[in-house]
């Protein structure tokens, strides 16, 4: 089979490689899309691959194309989105439920080869069944509206409150889609108008500009001046992360999403909101519950179904097949250039 083949920094190859067969309890899928995610470029374009040659891609969808020995829930033909992670089902976190703090687990397109391919074997629990209703462009986009609902659920969410969206990436606009579904009022906060207006689109009661002057007044109204209930960080950004701590109301739940690339720094009275305003303040790490992958991902097929989690063709920057992966990632080495989502299309 084709595949994209990483064997050194900066070297991502189309090349044939060996097709993979499923083993025991796995399923091969023929792949349709991968979406590129944010950790997948330092891997090309950096140091942060874990061993050469490696095929990379974890946000992807495809059809089953044959099954190992012993798989009951799927069959050749099924629309399935891959899941990537791989808990070892062992250790405390796992037997808690906890498959994302497993520290044990292999990850499908980083540790072991994944979707950047022609096809890809993953356990039968690592294909998630999607219906007609659902495309495959939306299959590629399970895993990012995974981690935004994993994320909207790490704090005591109630509906009702003002949210706050803190970055209007993927998973930022996922996040306040889920917050919408679930019954509050959520705001977008980016720097980028189209982002902002995209936000708008997927149904956000308001955006609010941080390239504007005033635009911390602007985000304090849309409350009455009491703070957001619920703020989550999806950028990784230190500036957003500071906002958020600002922008906090008395008692507020605060999750950051976004991982951050470099060192953060408060001052002592950035910090002390925490304290005078008792507000809880916690982490995301991916998209998984119990029972293995979690409700994250069953909600996600549902909702994909009947419309109420939004797509648009705007959230896709665009399609690239396969063939010319190595563009794809020099996109990325000029700042700006891509906006949205890549999608490789491992069929054309």
């Amino acid at each position: 089979m084709k595949a994209g083949v990483v064997h050194a920094k900066n070297d991502i190859r189309y090349e044939e490689i060996e097709k993979p067969q499923p083993k025991k309890g796995q399923v091969l899928i023929k792949v349709k899309y991968t979406g590129i995610c944010g950790s997948d470029v330092p891997r090309v374009n950096g140091d942060a691959c874990h061993f050469f040659p490696n095929v990379l891609g974890h946000e992807f969808s495809g059809t089953i194309e044959e099954v190992g020995e012993g798989v009951t829930t799927l069959k050749k033909g099924d629309r399935v989105a891959g899941v990537p992670l791989v808990p070892c089902m062992e250790c405390e976190d796992c037997q808690k439920g906890n498959y994302s703090l497993c520290k044990h687990y292999s990850f499908i397109g980083s540790r072991e080869f994944g979707s950047f391919a022609e096809y890809v074997t993953v356990p039968e629990k690592n294909a998630v069944k999607f219906e007609d209703e659902v495309s495959f462009e939306q299959g590629a986009f399970f895993e990012p509206a995974t981690v935004a609902l994993h994320g909207l659920n790490r704090v005591d969410y109630h509906a009702g409150e003002c949210v706050a969206i803190l970055g209007g990436g993927t998973i930022g606009l996922f996040t306040a889609q889920w917050a919408k579904i679930f019954g509050s009022k959520e705001s977008c906060i980016d720097i980028s108008p189209e982002r902002l207006e995209l936000a708008k689109n997927l149904g956000a009661d308001a955006g609010v500009n941080t390239l504007d002057e005033d635009f911390m007044n602007q985000a304090m109204a849309l409350t009455d001046g009491k703070g957001f209930g619920y703020i989550y960080e999806t950028a990784g950004v230190t500036t957003t992360m500071k906002y958020a701590f600002e922008l906090a109301a008395n008692k507020a739940g605060v999750c950051f999403i976004g991982t951050p690339t470099r060192e953060l720094n408060f001052s002592v009275k950035e910090w002390e909101n925490i304290n005078r305003k008792e507000f809880t303040l916690t982490g995301s790490w991916m998209s998984y519950s119990a029972p293995f992958p979690g409700k994250e991902w069953i909600l996600t097929a549902h909702y994909f179904k009947t419309g109420q989690l939004k797509f648009e063709d705007s959230l896709i920057f665009k399609k690239i097949p396969l063939s010319r992966i190595d563009e794809a990632f020099e996109m990325y080495k000029t700042p700006g250039t891509v906006k949205g989502k890549i999608l490789i299309d491992s069929e054309a």
